[in-house]
């Protein structure tokens, strides 16, 4: 059964959650597993980019998903990540594929309509019997 993490900023709104994920995604890279961010369209390029930049010494190999093999994958809920072990959700809805994976990585900001959404999400997997942790994360 897929686990599911909630990283709760505590301070933030939609920038800080996207800049939070680009570090989940590189520490996913670095302990060996293959991760696929499940964005809106919108932010697609937006994520592609500050994996680039969001650190100087940092490189993290990713790709647009279904262009590349890459260990970090960048998609919409329509692609799968076949290959991925790890999906970091950057979407308001619960993704149609996320039980395949075995970790779901869900990052809560606190600006609206974000938090709501993050709460209803919270709620689906707990009625599913989905194991939840919660990892409170300061600013900085």
């Amino acid at each position: 059964m897929t686990r599911v993490d909630f990283y709760i900023l505590q301070q933030g709104g939609r920038q800080a959650a996207l800049n939070y994920a680009c570090r989940l995604a590189e520490k996913a890279f670095l302990k060996g597993h293959r991760c696929y961010i499940c964005v809106d369209e919108p932010d697609m390029t937006t994520v592609d980019e500050l994996l680039w930049q969001f650190r100087a010494d940092s490189f993290v190999p990713h790709a647009l998903a279904g262009q590349d093999d890459a260990h970090i994958a960048i998609g919409t809920e329509h692609h799968t990540g076949e290959h991925c072990d790890v999906m970091i959700n950057l979407t308001t809805a619960v993704p149609s594929t996320f039980s395949r994976f075995k970790r779901l990585a869900e990052i809560v900001s606190q600006d609206e309509p974000w938090l709501s959404a993050s709460r209803g999400r919270y709620s689906h997997y707990r009625q599913a019997g989905y194991p939840l942790h919660n990892h409170p994360i300061a600013a900085g």
